[in-house]
């Protein structure tokens, strides 16, 4: 096998088209990854960005942020070596990053020349000091 070509993991994990919904359930989410549900449950107790609400009778719900999630997890876990630790950091690592706001892109224009508008204020404060 020559570097280019992917493992029937890695292929299988870029085929995975997550469906345009608003909920998944437990079972649907372990089909749909290609993972058994345990281990679903598993990482929601080691990964905090992993958190599937429950339905009124406890049915876990995904959505579709908690699927991508699973998918990334299962990237860094199964793919690029990492441990849960390790994983866990990266991900924190990665939201951080996300976090951080680019510097806003202020004009390069040259500084306007407030001389006038000094001597303005001074005229100003001249006028009102020589008042009785």
């Amino acid at each position: 096998m020559t570097s280019k070509t992917k493992s029937p993991k890695s292929a299988r994990a870029a085929e995975i088209v997550i469906p345009d919904r608003l909920y998944f359930r437990i079972g649907e989410v372990a089909t749909l990854c290609h993972l058994p549900a345990y281990v679903l449950r598993f990482w929601e107790t080691e990964f905090p960005q992993l958190k599937p609400v429950k339905s009124s009778t406890g049915q876990r719900m995904y959505r579709r942020k908690d699927v991508e999630h699973v998918l990334r997890i299962k990237k860094l876990l199964y793919e690029e070596g990492f441990t849960i630790a390790g994983a866990r950091q990266h991900l924190k690592e990665e939201h951080k990053a996300e976090k951080k706001q680019a510097a806003l892109p202020f004009p390069l224009a040259p500084a306007p020349d407030l001389a006038p508008i000094r001597q303005g204020l001074r005229d100003i404060l001249t006028l009102l000091s020589a008042r009785p």
